[in-house]
């Protein structure tokens, strides 16, 4: 998991606990700054969540080369083929 994904949460819980607070006093700062805070979790977990599916792409990609390169040398003489769509 990013340290992103961390973050943002945390963000996420402690903007809504400003909010919250905020709103059982009557504070507007604290409500505009605790929905502030909540808005920059969910986009810090947004960044951890599109860089863990990036990473985990890149890692599947090296697992699924190393696997053609396995069977290409047990076959020697055989043709691997990429399987890609064409549009």
């Amino acid at each position: 998991m990013d340290k992103d994904r961390v973050k943002g949460t945390i963000n996420e819980v402690v903007g809504s606990a400003k909010r919250h607070i905020g709103n059982l006093t009557g504070d507007t700062s604290t409500q505009v700054e605790g929905a502030v805070q909540q808005v920059k979790g969910k986009v810090q977990n947004a960044w951890g969540k599109t860089k863990d599916a990036a990473r985990d792409a890149q890692a599947n990609l090296k697992a699924s080369n190393a696997a053609d390169e396995a069977v290409a040398r047990e076959t020697p003489n055989a043709v691997v083929v990429e399987n890609r769509n064409l549009l």
